[in-house]
């Protein structure tokens, strides 16, 4: 008789989260062209880009393209240690910083994609450039503030070394201490770049962007994607041997407790925060009304961006598989077997983890719906 799988259960973070879910409008239209554009570069295996397609409109359209953009780098680098990821965050901000230079023959597709994002930023782009009409920054730079592309710029490359940095740890096979680790993966999780694309239309000065009640609400923000992403992630992360970048492992190894416990310690700090946030909220001082009415909607953009990480992280089966949105209802999923992710090279093909296959395995080995918590 086989021993029963080990459960793991995942509490609703979002349950009291005052922003909803929504969906935007232009949902089904947009990304059916943004994935069209970002299947021409080819950068993923057929199995990846399998799972990678389950995953006001010009705007939100170049949200989901950076979305996308998060998703490969996040892909490639995360299987490469530290000096192959190094190369590969330099190869995108030299993309970043000299749009107009020809990426060399044979280089990583990484430094392609980050060109064609960022070709017009100097407003001189090449004619085959201007040709495409999908691509990330190209398609910003023509409709967003230049406080927007300022802050943009700043936090996405903010993102891209602290990637370097995870690498280098997970080389090491490093654990850091909690603080410390919230420290790095408020950067790591991309959440800055991400919610700056609510500023895209806006004129938000610079004493205003970082004034500390908005910085501090931003941190919070931060905060809260990367524990609702650790905590779903886990399962994921633990199988494929990229466990220690994942708060749920790093407040185990700290606090000497199992991950039932660490898990109840994620979601009982999720609550503290969500609690910082919406005080900070209340105190956000006031600029006159033609301000304040642009800060409300920018707040507003990233308190719903939360709940949209949550929700996605379930939906996307990016993490899950198929299960997602049946592991949202119950709280439980099987603990997956461990596997040899090493294999897998960036420099040619990114595999994303068969999470479906691994559900249809665990469900095999699960005869009961409802175990308690092992």
């Amino acid at each position: 008789m086989e021993p029963r799988p080990k459960v793991i259960y995942l509490p609703d973070t979002m349950a009291n989260w005052p922003w909803p879910r929504a969906m935007n409008p232009h949902f089904e239209i947009v990304k059916a062209e943004v994935d069209a554009s970002f299947r021409e570069f080819k950068a993923l295996s057929a199995e990846s880009q399998e799972a990678f397609d389950k995953c006001d409109s010009e705007h939100f359209r170049i949200t989901c393209e950076f979305m996308n953009v998060l998703i490969i780098v996040d892909e490639y680098t995360d299987v490469e240690n530290a000096t192959v990821a190094k190369e590969m965050v330099d190869i995108i901000i030299d993309a970043l910083q000299n749009p107009h230079k020809t990426r060399p023959e044979g280089e990583c597709i990484l430094g392609e994609i980050a060109r064609q994002q960022v070709s017009s930023i100097c407003l001189i782009m090449h004619s085959e450039v201007q040709e495409k009409s999908g691509r990330f920054w190209a398609r910003a730079i023509q409709t967003t503030s230049l406080p927007f592309q300022r802050h943009f710029l700043y936090s996405y490359t903010e993102f891209l070394r602290a990637v370097v940095v995870e690498a280098l740890d997970r080389d090491e096979a490093h654990c850091r201490s909690i603080s410390d680790y919230i420290k790095l993966r408020r950067n790591t999780c991309a959440t800055k770049p991400a919610i700056a694309m609510y500023e895209m239309g806006m004129d938000l000065p610079d004493e205003v962007f970082y004034h500390p009640v908005l910085v501090e609400l931003t941190e919070c923000i931060a905060e809260l994607v990367l524990i609702d992403n650790d905590m779903v992630s886990y399962n994921r992360e633990q199988a494929t041997g990229n466990a220690n970048h994942n708060l749920i492992v790093v407040v185990m190894a700290e606090l000497g407790i199992d991950r039932s416990g660490a898990m109840v310690w994620a979601a009982r700090y999720h609550t503290e925060v969500q609690k910082r946030f919406t005080d900070g909220f209340a105190k956000v001082p006031s600029w006159g009304p033609s301000t304040d009415v642009l800060v409300k909607e920018y707040l507003n953009g990233m308190a719903t961006w939360a709940r949209a990480n949550h929700c996605w992280s379930y939906e996307s089966q990016r993490y899950l598989g198929t299960k997602g949105p049946e592991i949202q209802r119950s709280g439980l999923l099987s603990l997956l077997p461990t596997v040899d992710r090493r294999a897998a090279s960036a420099t040619t093909k990114v595999n994303v983890a068969d999470l479906s296959m691994m559900d249809a395995s665990a469900d095999r080995k699960q005869p009961f719906r409802n175990s308690r918590l092992t």
